[in-house]
């Protein structure tokens, strides 16, 4: 039993591996596609924290505690900055009058950063 176990793990850590490769390339194929920066933030946010949580997982599979350390580590700082620094780049564009081109996009803020209604 203990040899089908141990190799399963390998195979294990490179489908992790795939899978959080296969996300980041979608998150890249969504920032390039997306028309305006508050959704292209949506796509960079995610790509980031969904797409390193199975490579980190990916490397727990080892077993070795100063790895796992490391990994609880990086994962723990990931789920902190990956929010605060989208809401930064957020805010920033928000100040520089970025508009948003989505074609359903609604502004909250007031401040007509919307599409027109002649463009909807």
């Amino acid at each position: 039993m203990e040899v089908v176990g141990s190799m399963a793990l390998p195979i294990l850590a490179d489908v992790l591996v795939l899978l959080g490769v296969l996300v980041m390339t979608i998150g890249v194929y969504g920032m390039v596609r997306m028309p305006d920066t508050y959704v292209r933030l949506h796509a960079a946010s995610k790509a980031v924290f969904l797409g390193m949580m199975p490579l980190l997982l990916a490397s727990t599979i080892t077993g070795d505690k100063g790895i796992i350390t490391r990994v609880v580590l990086i994962g723990s700082f990931l789920l902190v900055t990956a929010p605060v620094s989208a809401h930064v780049i957020g805010r920033a564009a928000y100040l520089r009058g970025e508009r948003m081109r989505a074609p359903e996009a609604v502004d909250e803020s007031g401040h007509g950063l919307a599409a027109s209604e002649a463009n909807r």
